[in-house]
């Protein structure tokens, strides 16, 4: 299996971001870590394995990412509203930095999947439904969509709303929901086992944004796993597997 690594620097960061490739050819999908995670993260914990009839067959072609939560969200000495601030700088960096790269690297494509776990699944739902047209598909597994609930702290404005889905689907009317509701699609993988309610709140967490989803008619899936199903790489493993081949 092909396997390139590249640093990408961005404004901000405290540290060039890795951004790892595997495979050769197909739908570019976008790798988010669990919280503070590195990009490596994901092949070590097996969700590359995992993934690995798909990427050889080239079906795929899978980019994971550094996150910089611990500038951002998980920087609890922070105020939520100035976590929520800080992580504009990733945002940047994602945007317009490692779009571009799988861009030039994958030309041609039908769009990026974005896909993650735990917080990593947060980013991917956060990134897909503020900007459908380039990541029109989000594969979460076991994230939690209202920052507020992490831990928060301090007033709250603009760029906490801004990164809450539950709050700025809720608000969404008139032609950007009907664009919306034309452009993306969420899936949302939860399971009802081990530290899927606490202390994550990853299954109330996903109950409550398909909720929202469905108020407003845009397109989703929630698929609630067993209460065997934990808040861990195995359980992730298979979500993946499982979900991914009806999206490439």
């Amino acid at each position: 299996m092909e396997r390139e690594q590249t640093e990408i620097n961005g404004p901000g960061l405290d540290h060039p971001g890795s951004v790892i490739r595997y495979g050769h050819f197909g739908r570019p999908v976008l790798a988010f870590p669990s919280e503070a995670g590195r990009a490596w993260d994901y092949e070590n914990n097996g969700m590359v394995d995992a993934l690995r009839s798909l990427i050889d067959q080239g079906r795929i072609k899978l980019y994971s990412v550094d996150s910089y939560d611990h500038i951002s969200w998980s920087n609890y000495a922070l105020p939520t509203e100035e976590r929520a601030q800080r992580h504009a700088i990733y945002e940047n960096w994602i945007l317009n930095h490692v779009v571009p790269t799988i861009d030039a690297d994958s030309p041609g494509h039908a769009g990026i999947v974005t896909t993650g776990c735990s917080m990593g699944g947060y980013h991917a739902v956060n990134f897909a439904l503020k900007r459908a047209d380039l990541f029109p598909v989000a594969i979460s597994l076991s994230g939690n969509f209202d920052p507020t609930s992490w831990r928060g702290w301090g007033e709250t404005g603009e760029a906490t709303y801004l990164n809450n889905p539950v709050a700025y689907v809720a608000g969404a009317d008139g032609d950007h929901l009907q664009w919306l509701r034309q452009a993306v699609q969420i899936l949302l993988v939860v399971g009802e086992g081990p530290f899927e309610v606490h202390p994550t709140k990853s299954l109330p967490g996903a109950r409550q944004l398909a909720a929202v989803l469905a108020e407003k008619q845009i397109p989703h899936q929630l698929d609630v796993w067993g209460h065997d199903s934990a808040h861990d790489w195995p359980w992730w493993r298979k979500q993946i597997a499982y979900h991914l081949p009806r999206f490439c």
